[in-house]
């Protein structure tokens, strides 16, 4: 939807949010697959604005499972938290990210594992936090399928960010991420080809990538 406002949209409230979520979201976690046999991809990746570089996926090994908190703040007006990781990691280093890693052994699955990331990383308790459902699982170019747990967090929460792995934590109004015109498609070249994703800045922070992919399949999900 575009030129998304709070006022008059219900949706934008915890209990339409709450509401709309129970309707569109999936109660259980579903696989981003792609088939060499056929050549097909289900689900939603980094493949979705680059099926040529479906190839590219056929030669990786399996896909290690892992979640993320797409927690939205209940806040008079609705809020996404998101974090900058630190520029030192080995992986997506200073990039804007859910909080949210790989599923461990002892993780009874991938709620468990997002709510256990979200207080590893940025110290927000499970008790502040109320899961709703999933979004359609998101397959990455650096071998992970993960499973976007969507949730809403009760203000009154203490952050403690991880200074290993969390540069900032930082909190942006559903509404704009919401609003379709704030969705732009970029390109960089990347091992030697042009590699096209989702964009959608906010201010000075660039939301690209994994983190904007499963950002647009919310507004599909919930919001077309």
């Amino acid at each position: 939807m575009s030129g998304m406002s709070r006022a008059g949209d219900v949706r934008l409230t915890v209990t339409g949010f709450r509401k709309l979520a129970a309707g569109r979201l999936d109660c259980e976690p579903s696989e981003a697959v792609f088939d060499p046999r056929t050549g097909k991809a289900w689900g939603r990746g980094d493949w979705d604005l680059n099926p040529e570089l479906l190839a590219d996926f056929a030669a990786m090994p399996p896909a290690r499972p892992a979640a993320v908190l797409v927690g939205i703040v209940a806040r008079e007006e609705l809020t996404v938290l998101l974090t900058q990781r630190t520029h030192t990691l080995p992986t997506h280093a200073g990039q804007i990210a859910f909080p949210g890693g790989k599923l461990e052994a002892h993780d009874a699955g991938p709620i468990d594992a997002a709510l256990r990331e979200c207080v590893e990383e940025v110290g927000i308790e499970p008790h502040f936090v109320e899961p709703l459902g999933f979004l359609d699982g998101y397959r990455t170019g650096t071998g992970f399928t993960v499973a976007p747990v969507v949730a809403i967090i009760r203000p009154g929460f203490e952050l403690r960010p991880d200074p290993r792995e969390v540069d900032e934590v930082f909190e942006v109004p559903l509404s704009f991420l919401m609003d379709e015109a704030n969705h732009q498609k970029h390109a960089r070249d990347w091992r030697g080809r042009q590699r096209h994703y989702y964009a959608m800045p906010y201010g000075e922070r660039f939301i690209w990538g994994a983190t904007a992919g499963m950002i647009k399949n919310m507004h599909q999900r919930l919001f077309a």
